[in-house]
């Protein structure tokens, strides 16, 4: 039988991380509770700013005129004014009463118009009386003979990106990142409990019988990075139809390339941080012994996680700016700083150069620790140690 070449050992070994994790019940739960708490915020946003914007508005004794006024007024102040024919004066209170119109206008092109309420003081109320004022005002300069030409368009040129559109790229950019830090962890973790079970289950003799180590250390990596990215593509797919749907904020180009900026660090973050995962994991050849070796990094993405935070205060900040550029925290914080427009295409690909680099520098360190580690079992492997056994 001819042998396998190495694509195709790291192909297998990819698969085989593929399948057993998507069986996985942690990451089927994990999955779905992201996605239930996406749909639950958004959700949570439309209650809250329910009912804040709209009123309905009775009409007694108007026409089609009465009606556009009150429409354009309601425009003009941020309102959606439904306007509501009633038969007459009682069945107008009787409406009012019972809650199915805000308010009701009597005779809105008499002298005395009327307008019925639960109670004074209403928003309501300010924009019937400034409908019916530039009512007023049109109906006597008609009878005037003076006829008004309609008002000139303004084309409405931004020097500077929208500030509100700015303020949503930059909370999607922040939840984005508190999505790459759950799932840098939770597939970091992956990594790290599938290298100390196969050592701990001698499955790793096996394997190194068949493949280096560096092809198992990539099939690893590869296989759990393409699921890690469908997981997240999927979330990000559920929120962006979930904000349209649920109309949460308004989805210009500018967040849909928020969207796809934290899905292209997502792949550089993780090739980053499952190398740093799976090295440690060599080390230690229990399931107990993990938390040791995990720590720094996890500390490392913690960091990340909270100077994110800060950068979306304030994105100029000098600690945003440094810690953009730095290995590790540059996944957490560039694209919050990207969101917010205060990074330049150079910056942005001075830090995936940086990226890379470090990503090689860990490859190609890591892989011969975890290649003189892989086999040594036992307590707590020092670095020094697997350095030296990996060139025995």
């Amino acid at each position: 039988m001819k042998p396998h070449s190495p694509t195709q050992l790291v192909r297998l070994v990819a698969g085989r991380e593929i399948s057993t994790r998507i069986r996985d019940k942690g990451f089927l739960v994990s999955s779905a509770v992201l996605i239930v708490l996406i749909i639950g915020l958004m959700l949570f946003q439309v209650l809250l700013g329910g009912g804040e914007s709209t009123s309905r508005i009775g009409l007694v004794g108007g026409d089609r005129a009465v009606e556009q006024v009150l429409q354009q007024q309601g425009d003009a102040l941020g309102t959606e004014v439904t306007v509501v024919e009633l038969a007459d004066e009682a069945a107008a209170r009787t409406a009012v009463a019972e809650e199915d119109v805000d308010a009701a206008l009597l005779d809105p092109t008499g002298s005395r118009p009327e307008l019925l309420v639960q109670s004074a003081g209403g928003s309501t109320e300010d924009l019937v009386r400034s409908a019916l004022a530039a009512l007023s005002v049109a109906d006597q300069l008609t009878e005037a003979g003076v006829q008004l030409e309609p008002a000139p368009a303004v084309d409405v040129v931004a020097l500077e990106a929208d500030e509100a559109d700015r303020t949503q790229a930059t909370v999607v950019a922040l939840l984005g990142v508190g999505l790459l830090y759950f799932l840098f962890i939770l597939f970091g973790q992956f990594v790290a409990q599938g290298v100390v079970e196969e050592k701990s289950s001698r499955v790793v003799e096996l394997l190194l019988a068949t493949m280096r180590p560096w092809q198992l250390l990539a099939g690893k990596i590869i296989g759990l990075g393409a699921l890690g990215l469908l997981q997240t593509a999927v979330i990000a797919v559920v929120g962006v139809a979930g904000a349209l749907a649920f109309d949460v904020i308004d989805l210009p180009g500018q967040l849909i390339g928020t969207v796809l900026n934290v899905l292209a660090w997502f792949v550089i973050g993780y090739a980053f941080y499952a190398a740093v995962f799976a090295v440690a994991a060599s080390l230690v050849s229990r399931q107990e012994d993990l938390g040791s070796v995990l720590t720094p990094t996890t500390i490392l993405l913690v960091v990340g996680f909270i100077v994110a935070i800060q950068a979306a205060q304030d994105p100029g900040s000098t600690l945003a700016t440094v810690t953009s550029y730095v290995p590790g925290l540059s996944p957490m914080v560039m694209p919050v700083r990207q969101a917010a427009g205060e990074a330049a295409w150079w910056e942005v690909g001075l830090a995936v150069l940086l990226m890379v680099l470090a990503i090689a520098v860990i490859v190609r360190i890591g892989g011969r620790i975890y290649s003189g580690a892989l086999l040594r079992t036992g307590g707590r492997l020092k670095l020094r140690e697997a350095l030296a056994a990996e060139k025995a």
